[in-house]
């Protein structure tokens, strides 16, 4: 195990900087120390070969390199993949969907989370968005997402979330990582610290140099840390998770909402907007027959034309064991034209990566199943 070693994707140059000396080594060693885990995707002290072989050994016993093992890996027929990961849990199998190998077993969901790799339709396109969790489970417990339904077992630190792309850009066939969204499991400013600190490795050129813009962190809604984000400097997108249109509906499928009404979240991202120049995202997740209704596309558009925003519709991705279901395209459809019509720039989202089960939470879940019913068996 780790016993209390420090985590490389937990450090910045200065801090790495001054671990090295302390252990005898020259300052310079700390950008060559980095170059071979971001630029050569190298995680290994013995494969890094500008370093003396003792000076390799001293790295392996003082750090650690990777704090996560996979315990699944699938690949979609669209080409998006979504690893299942087990923090700090020592060796574990890698199974990947529809091969041979068999699935492993464990114990519980604790200390798992889940993170996608979402290639672009266009073949010529060199676009990878990585979709990261921020949290183990989430404490939000929306009643149609998967990702809640075991609560929340605890933050990942900054060091885990960049492990998440770092591992992502190593799949086969990715490359370069070059988006990134906090769209996983967890609520990402219920974990702010922790989310900023690692959206500055995301974009460092020492770490992973993905440009802010191209960084997406989507929040259910806290006013206070979205007013907050918009003092850290950084020109990422926000994205405010509504899925209903008024506070009745809202706090219906989201506990939260009781806290905070959607008029103090349009505030906030008008604050955000203000701020920092950054358009908002309205995101708005279709359950048929609940929110879907054309007087619920004239309420969002009425939100949606308080700021400067442009609105996501994503079609609902069905969970085992919740009563909702994916909306019909006509209504899909139809809701999308009343919002145009209003003047509110709307984008359907593409379902991606359905053969997987590829939305937060799912793969934890359905893990989770697997091995209480083998748990079960004679």
């Amino acid at each position: 195990m780790n016993e209390g070693r420090p985590y490389i994707f937990d450090l910045d140059p200065a801090q790495l900087t001054a671990l090295l000396s302390a252990w005898g080594m020259p300052a310079y060693r700390a950008s060559q120390l980095l170059e071979w885990v971001y630029r050569h995707h190298v995680a290994e002290p013995a494969r890094m070969t500008s370093f003396s072989h003792a000076d390799r050994e001293l790295l392996a016993r003082q750090l650690v390199f990777t704090r996560a093992a996979v315990v699944r890996h699938q690949l979609a027929t669209d080409g998006v993949q979504k690893l299942l990961l087990k923090w700090d849990a020592g060796e574990a199998d890698h199974a990947v969907e529809g091969s041979s190998a068999a699935l492993p077993v464990v114990e519980d969901s604790s200390r798992q989370s889940e993170c996608v790799m979402i290639p672009s339709t266009d073949p010529r396109s060199t676009r990878r968005t990585a979709c990261v969790s921020s949290q183990i489970g989430c404490p939000v417990g929306c009643r149609f997402c998967a990702s809640g339904l075991g609560g929340l077992d605890g933050n990942l630190t900054s060091g885990q979330i960049v492990e998440q792309v770092w591992r992502l850009g190593g799949l086969p066939g990715v490359g370069r990582i070059s988006h990134v969204v906090f769209m996983g499991m967890g609520e990402p400013l219920a974990n702010f610290e922790q989310v900023v600190r690692a959206v500055r490795t995301l974009t460092a050129p020492w770490g992973c140099g993905i440009s802010a813009r191209h960084i997406t962190i989507s929040t259910v809604g806290l006013p206070a840390q979205i007013r907050r984000l918009a003092e850290v400097d950084l020109p990422i997108t926000l994205a405010i998770s509504l899925h209903a249109p008024n506070d009745e509906l809202r706090r219906r499928l989201i506990p939260w909402a009781q806290f905070v009404s959607i008029q103090q979240l349009i505030d906030a991202g008008r604050h955000y907007f203000d701020r920092t120049g950054r358009e908002v995202t309205l995101e708005y997740t279709l359950l048929r027959g609940v929110n879907d209704q054309p007087e619920h596309a004239r309420e969002l558009a009425g939100l949606a034309q308080q700021l400067r925003s442009h609105v996501n519709l994503i079609r609902y991705n069905e969970v085992k064991g919740l009563p909702y279901s994916r909306p019909d395209t006509a209504d899909v459809r139809r809701f999308q034209a009343i919002l145009r019509a209003a003047g509110v720039n709307t984008h359907i989202r593409a379902s991606r990566g359905r053969d997987i089960a590829a939305a937060c939470g799912q793969l934890r879940h359905e893990h989770a199943e697997l091995a209480r019913e083998a748990a079960q068996r004679p």
